[in-house]
């Protein structure tokens, strides 16, 4: 900073005393004031005065905001030998360290709440702490290693810190792993600490050079009965790994975790994938488990996954109709005067409505269905303007229109259910019975369709459905029966609109159902008293170093004891009336309030509650394609890409980031279409 001189003939005076980094020079007619920026006090700025009241000043007013004034009392000691000059501080790597004032350093500490304040005071530079703060900056944002390379990069951190020593990529990504190591460690710990049980979901990812990778998320519901995912794995699949040794890919990370004793539900893609592969998972459980049931380790399908592969299956039987509204619609919009035209066209035939036509986005089957719910409000209109234009080729006829007309009808309930699964922030497995029983319905009620070319797409679309139906139905309705304002009473309702006179037979079913996994929970919940249980579980122990030869005799003990005492939680709450249904009821926190009342069956609804009955992201839930891995991280080594993945998930966790109104983090390259 440099004070000009009125009179022009002498050379200006450099200002060399590192006080007036916190002063400036001000000149009044011919007075020179400095003004002190922190407290905005005037003070004399004559070259005449020297700085040492202004120091003094400086030194009070430092102190009352929490400065370190170190540097101002090691610039008095050094005096004038060692001054040094802050003037127009720009990046220039012909500069020496020596040159730069260490400025006041904000340390990164992930401890930190959100509402806490943070001491700017501290002036000593860390660069191994500075190193660890970059790496995990790296992490939490997804951003790519290179970014230490890149010179936009370099020239902010050295003018933010010159004495930060820049490090290749090899060592930020070191940095990263040790990251990773750590926090591993926490995860792992607080997993194994839980006393419910752990829901996994597995998903299959790919890249853009026909990579394949395997996605182990774990699913729970904690001790403050909040909903909570975290990622394990981030496998990459080599061309060895055949679907037949995915089984022993999945059982080896449940083995890294030691959580294959603690597993409650495995929820996988789509009804598509091989049962063989969870037959043989489940097969493992029960060498540790040998407990409980075949039907006590739930296999689901994600479905979110279902909707969009009959919505799919919808547009593809439409597919020449829907080619034909495209064309006319991109030659309507070829020109101004085209477009004109249908404009006064649409006048004439009264249509009056606020929708615009526009080209779908075909990877996004909501778009596609907006499109053709704009076009069918234009019916008229295009059928008019065949009549007015000979250049236009691509109209519909009636019956074209009738079916676009039906297939805008089953999209809009698909598009509604998916809004529905998509928005809830905390999507605990009991909102989706209702959802998936209205597709039932209303699948049924296409397949006796008297037009052919509707019902056979139909019947196409309901056995798809039929297959996932068969496989979580129980599951589903189990999770309904624990919604203290449904309870038995919506199985009973959607199951005689689905079943009709056989619904008595499929109520019963669920009935059974949920009381054989009320039961096993009871016996573990006695087991536990007894202290034969795993520590931190609420699963009996199968170690054959406390073998128990009278595990048998507790199950027949709580069989025929049943009757004999008090009504058991079950029986209670399905006695008791049901709660009100209201908009903003909260059901973790309904459970959370009813632990007392229900010891036993609470432990139950928090591990089923807890299984994630869909395995799409909210950013996905229209997309007609797969999770694609982008560049940045595909071209990892498989140990870093699991590293980084992993670890961002955890921090965001941390951070309170997992749960985001926004449904798409950008800085994040992992999702690309």
């Amino acid at each position: 900073m440099e004070i000009s001189n009125d009179s022009g003939t002498k050379k200006p005076k450099r200002l060399t005393s590192v006080v007036w980094n916190h002063f400036e020079r001000v000149r009044k007619a011919d007075i020179c004031y400095a003004v002190c920026v922190h407290c905005n006090k005037r003070l004399s700025g004559s070259s005449n005065s020297g700085t040492t009241h202004l120091r003094n000043h400086l030194m009070r007013c430092l102190k009352r905001s929490n400065f370190d004034v170190s540097q101002l009392l090691a610039a008095k000691r050094r005096k004038k030998d060692n001054t040094i000059s802050l003037a127009n501080i720009s990046f220039d790597e012909g500069q020496r360290k020596e040159e730069y004032i260490k400025p006041t350093i904000i340390k990164f500490e992930q401890e930190h709440k959100k509402d806490e304040i943070i001491n700017f005071g501290s002036s000593k530079f860390d660069q191994e702490r500075s190193q660890h703060d970059l790496a995990r900056m790296i992490i939490l944002h997804g951003y790519p290693l290179s970014l230490v390379e890149q010179v936009g990069f370099k020239v902010f951190v050295k003018n933010l810190q010159p004495l930060f020593e820049f490090l290749p990529n090899s060592a930020v990504e070191i940095s990263c792993i040790e990251i990773y190591r750590r926090e591993k460690e926490k995860v792992y710990d607080m997993i194994n600490r839980l006393h419910g049980r752990i829901n996994l979901s597995i998903e299959m990812w790919s890249s853009a050079e026909n990579s394949s990778y395997l996605c182990l998320s774990a699913h729970y519901i904690d001790e403050e009965w909040t909903l909570q995912k975290k990622v394990l794995n981030f496998v990459t699949l080599d061309s060895s790994h055949t679907e037949d040794l995915l089984p022993e890919v999945i059982i080896k990370c449940l083995n890294e975790w030691d959580i294959d004793c603690k597993l409650f539900a495995l929820t996988l893609d789509d009804s598509s994938i091989d049962d063989d592969i969870t037959l043989r998972i489940k097969e493992q459980v029960y060498e540790k488990r040998p407990f409980l049931s075949t039907r006590q380790l739930l296999d689901i399908r994600s479905a979110a996954h279902l909707i969009n592969s009959i919505a799919q299956d919808a547009l593809d039987a439409l597919h020449e109709v829907i080619q034909k509204i495209r064309e006319s619609i991109r030659y309507i919009r070829s020109s101004q005067v085209v477009q004109g035209k249908f404009n006064e066209i649409a006048q004439h035939a009264r249509i009056n409505t606020q929708k615009f036509l526009f080209v779908d986005f075909p990877v996004q089957w909501k778009s596609t269905y907006l499109m053709l719910e704009a076009a069918l409000e234009y019916r008229r209109a295009f059928s008019l303007f065949q009549q007015h234009d000979s250049s236009y080729s691509s109209t519909l006829n009636d019956e074209e229109w009738e079916w676009a007309s039906s297939v805008t009808g089953y999209l809009k309930l698909l598009v509604e259910i998916t809004n529905v699964l998509s928005g809830n922030k905390f999507p605990t497995a009991n909102i989706y019975f209702p959802e998936i029983c209205d597709v039932h319905i209303q699948l049924i009620d296409w397949c006796r369709s008297s037009n052919n070319f509707l019902s056979s797409m139909a019947l196409k679309m309901k056995a798809k459905f039929d297959k996932y139906w068969n496989k979580c139905s129980l599951s589903l309705a189990v999770a309904a029966v624990l919604d203290p304002r449904f309870k038995m009473k919506l199985v009973e309702y959607y199951y005689s609109l689905i079943y009709g006179s056989t619904a008595l037979e499929r109520i019963k079913e669920v009935s059974d159902g949920i009381k054989e996994l009320f039961n096993a929970y009871s016996i573990c919940s006695t087991m536990i008293d007894q202290g034969s249980a795993l520590p931190g579980s609420s699963l009996p122990s199968t170690s054959c170093s406390s073998r128990d030869r009278l595990k048998g005799f507790d199950r027949f003990l709580h069989e025929t004891s049943q009757s004999q005492s008090m009504t058991s939680d079950l029986d209670k709450y399905l006695e008791e009336p049901i709660f009100p249904r209201n908009s903003d009821f909260n059901i973790l926190n309904w459970w959370k309030v009813h632990m007392p009342r229900y010891p036993i069956l609470s432990m139950m609804a928090r591990d089923v509650l807890g299984t994630p009955m869909s395995t799409l992201a909210p950013e996905l839930a229209f997309s007609t394609g797969g999770r694609v891995l982008d560049s940045s991280r595909s071209s990892l080594n498989p140990d870093t890409r699991e590293a980084l993945i992993c670890t961002q998930d955890w921090l965001r966790n941390e951070s309170g980031d997992l749960i985001n109104p926004s449904p798409i983090h950008s800085a994040v390259p992992l999702l690309m279409e």
